[in-house]
C-alpha cells in the first residue's frame, strides 16, 4: 500500500496530510475541522504526466518545502482557476474577475524552494514534461509561441479563458463518477485532452517573437489588467496605464498581448460587452441603461459592437 502512494500520490499532498495530522484516503485529503474545510486529491499517472484537484478554505496559509524542486524542471504547468461551480465570484460588483481561465506556465517560473500552501484554494494543476510533449510535435512545424514553450528554457506565462467545452471537460474530471478501476485511466485521458485543447488554442495566437519574463513583470501586467476590469465605463489610455506600470508603451503592450494573447483595447472590449450582457440577463437593466453604464455614448454604436461579439443585438439577447 505504501508503494501505490509513493507511486500514484505526489509528494506535495503526502507532506501536505502530515502536517495537517491526518491520513490520505483513496488519494483524497480531507482538510481537518480545526484547521479549515474543503479537500485535495492527486494522482501521478506516470513519469510525464501528474494532477493535483484542490478545493478547501484553511484557517491560515502553510508553508511547505518543495519536495520536487529538482524534478520539476522541465515540466510546464497548467492551473485552472475559478473552475469550481461553487467559487464566489469577489464582492467588488465586477464578476468578471472570477472569470474561469488557465495559466500555461514553464516551471522555471516557480523555482522556489519552499511553497505556500494559500488559505483560499480551488484550482486544478497539471503537470506534463515538456519534453515528452515535445516528442508529440514536429518542432519545425510549431508556431514560435509553441516552440518556446516546449523548449522550456526560458520563464513564459500565458492565461487563456476557458470556453464551455474546456469547462465541460474540468467538471467530468472534478465530479465524474468513475470506478476506481478505471480512475487514473479516465483522469489522464481528460488531463491530456485539455491540455490538447489547450495547445491548439496557444497555436492560434499569433505572436512572432516571445518574451522572456520575470516575476515583477507579470505582477505589473496583473495589475493593469485589473486596472482594465475595475473600469469597464472607459476604455484604457494606453499612454496612461504604461506609467503606472513604469513600462514604455511598447513593452507594455508586447507583454500584455503575449500573456493574455490579445491587445489591450480587444481585451477590455471583449469584457466590456461580457459584463454588459450580465447586466441585460442578471441585473434585468434596459439596454440604454446597460450602454450609459459601460460608457457608450452613442446606443447605435453599442448594439453594433455587442453584435459582433455576442452574435445578435441587445434587444434579442434579453429575449434569447
Amino acid at each position: 500500500m505504501k508503494k501505490d502512494r509513493q507511486q500514484t500520490i505526489p509528494d506535495i499532498l503526502i507532506r501536505l496530510a502530515h502536517l495537517l495530522g491526518t491520513e490520505i484516503k483513496n488519494r483524497r485529503l480531507e482538510i481537518p475541522e480545526k484547521f479549515g474545510k474543503g479537500y485535495c486529491t492527486g494522482f501521478i499517472f506516470n513519469e510525464y504526466i501528474r494532477l493535483l484537484i484542490s478545493d478547501y478554505e484553511l484557517n491560515e496559509d502553510i508553508i511547505i518545502e518543495n519536495p520536487e524542486l529538482d524534478v520539476r524542471v522541465n515540466r510546464i504547468v497548467f492551473k485552472f482557476q475559478n473552475i469550481f461551480p461553487q467559487t464566489k465570484t469577489l464582492q467588488t460588483g465586477n464578476q468578471l474577475k472570477a472569470m474561469p481561465s488557465v495559466l500555461i506556465a514553464t516551471s522555471r517560473m516557480n523555482t522556489d524552494d519552499v511553497i505556500s500552501i494559500h488559505t483560499n484554494t480551488a484550482t486544478i494543476n497539471i503537470e506534463v514534461d515538456a519534453g515528452y510533449l515535445n516528442e508529440l510535435f514536429s518542432l519545425s512545424e510549431k508556431s514560435p509561441i509553441l516552440q518556446s514553450l516546449l523548449q522550456n528554457t526560458q520563464p513564459l506565462l500565458f492565461e487563456q479563458i476557458i470556453y464551455p467545452s474546456l469547462q465541460k471537460i474540468v467538471n467530468e474530471i472534478v465530479s465524474e463518477p468513475v470506478d476506481e478501476t478505471f480512475e487514473l485511466f479516465f483522469l489522464r485521458i481528460k488531463a491530456e485532452e485539455l491540455i490538447c485543447r489547450l495547445l491548439i488554442e496557444l497555436e492560434k495566437r499569433d505572436e512572432k517573437h516571445i518574451y522572456a519574463l520575470n516575476s515583477h513583470d507579470i505582477q505589473t501586467i496583473y495589475k493593469i489588467k485589473e486596472r482594465i476590469l475595475e473600469r469597464l465605463d472607459t476604455p484604457p489610455v494606453i499612454k496612461e496605464l504604461a506609467t503606472c506600470a513604469n513600462m514604455s508603451p511598447t513593452k507594455l503592450q508586447r507583454l500584455f498581448k503575449q500573456i493574455f494573447g490579445n491587445t489591450i483595447f480587444n481585451y477590455y472590449q471583449g469584457f466590456r460587452i461580457k459584463e454588459a450582457a450580465r447586466l441585460l440577463k442578471e441585473e434585468n437593466m434596459s439596454v440604454s441603461e446597460v450602454g450609459y453604464r459601460l460608457g457608450f455614448t452613442n446606443l447605435s454604436h453599442f448594439s453594433r459592437v455587442f453584435q459582433e461579439h455576442i452574435g445578435m443585438k441587445p434587444k434579442q439577447y434579453t429575449k434569447s
